[in-house]
Formats: structure tokens, sequence, C-alpha cells
């Protein structure tokens, strides 16, 4: 039997591609790490801008397939090996829920915090893809405190996604680490796959700056 082709993930570390590093480790499969320097600007360069034009990471190609975005990364992965147990499959009750809060990171919480960080005036309810940040965070906040992750007892790439984008944003004090993020998170950095991602992101940080 032909061997499937790997995943190829393009990645630098201490950005936001260290999230679909941890899925991949979470996935527990093989794949291919192209690992660019994003200080010297390589992400700008043009054989990056060729795989991806916005010059970001994280992108992945798979058997001709290219995928840019985090989330869509994130639901191609865990979709691509369903023997991880990673996305409730179609049919199954979790699957609405799964597909709601990967979408919220995208088109609530991010826009809601870039917005926040950046001191825009807020804008009419009416006219924010989010509403307005306070009826957002506690939107997720109830959520995570039902727990232990955010369809309940089963861990999802739902959570890889939210576990790495809170924990950033509570580093950098754009989020507040209230109790039941700060008891999520936990969770979340308590994981092996997580833990080897991130000895991994620190390794090559550190060749970097080397």
């Amino acid at each position: 039997m032909a061997q499937a082709p790997k995943v190829t993930l393009y990645y630098a570390p201490r950005t936001r591609s260290a999230v679909t590093l941890t899925l991949m480790e979470e996935l527990g499969v093989p794949y291919d790490l192209k690992v660019l320097n994003n200080p010297a600007g390589e992400l700008r360069q043009p054989a990056y801008l060729a795989i991806n034009p916005m010059g970001k990471v994280p992108a992945i190609t798979h058997d001709g397939a290219l995928v840019t975005e985090q989330v869509a990364i994130a639901i191609y992965l865990a979709d691509l090996y369903p023997e991880a147990g990673l996305a409730p499959a179609i049919g199954d009750p979790l699957r609405g829920p799964y597909l709601r809060w990967l979408a919220y990171y995208a088109a609530c919480f991010e826009p809601a915090v870039v917005d926040r960080a950046l001191k825009r005036a807020p804008g009419p309810p009416s006219m924010m893809p989010y509403g307005d940040f306070d009826t957002m965070l506690a939107t997720l906040v109830d959520q995570l405190a039902r727990g232990p992750y955010l369809l309940g007892e089963r861990f999802t790439a739902a959570d890889v996604v939210w576990g790495g984008g809170l924990g950033w944003t509570t580093m950098f004090q754009l989020v507040p680490e209230l109790p039941a993020i700060k008891a999520y998170l936990e969770r979340y950095h308590s994981r092996p796959a997580v833990q080897r991602a991130r000895a991994k992101d620190a390794e090559l940080a550190a060749q970097q700056a080397a």
C-alpha cells in the first residue's frame, strides 16, 4: 500500500503557528516542518510569499492542497486524521458546537481582542462582528466554566486553538486571566503534546537567536 503523503507545516517560532505545531503533536502523526526565521524577514521573502502571499504562518500543504488560516487548518487536520478523535464527525451532536467555537475564535474573539489592544473606540454593536468585548468574553468564560474543555469532557482541535490563543493573550494581558480561563489553561498546558510542542518551539527559537 502506498504511503499517505505527509503534511508540511510552514512554521516560525514564537508565532501563532505554534498552535498548529501543537495540533500535529496531539494528532501524533508524521509531518514535515519547514522552519522560517521571522525576525530575519523570511516570511516576507519571495520564496514564502509564493506559498502564502499574506506572509503569515501557519500554512500547510498536503497532497497538492494549500491551506492557510489557523482555524481552517485546524478543521482540515482534525478531519484528515479522524482516528485521533479531535473532531466530532458529521452527524455527531457535538459537531455543531465544535464548529461554533472554532468560528467564534476567528470571527469574535480575535477581532475583539485586536480592537481592545489598539484602543479603538467601540462601534455600534450592530456593526461589530462580536457585538461588544464584555459580552464576547462573558460568553466564552461561561462555556469554559462548564469544563473541563469547550465541549465538556471531550478534548478537540478547538481546544488546541483556544488554548494557544488564550495562552498568548493572557500572557500579554490582552485578556484578563479570570479563574475559569486560568483553570482551563492549567489543564491545557498539562497535556504532554502541548509540553512537547512548547519545548520544540523554545528550542527552535533559541537556535535562531544564537
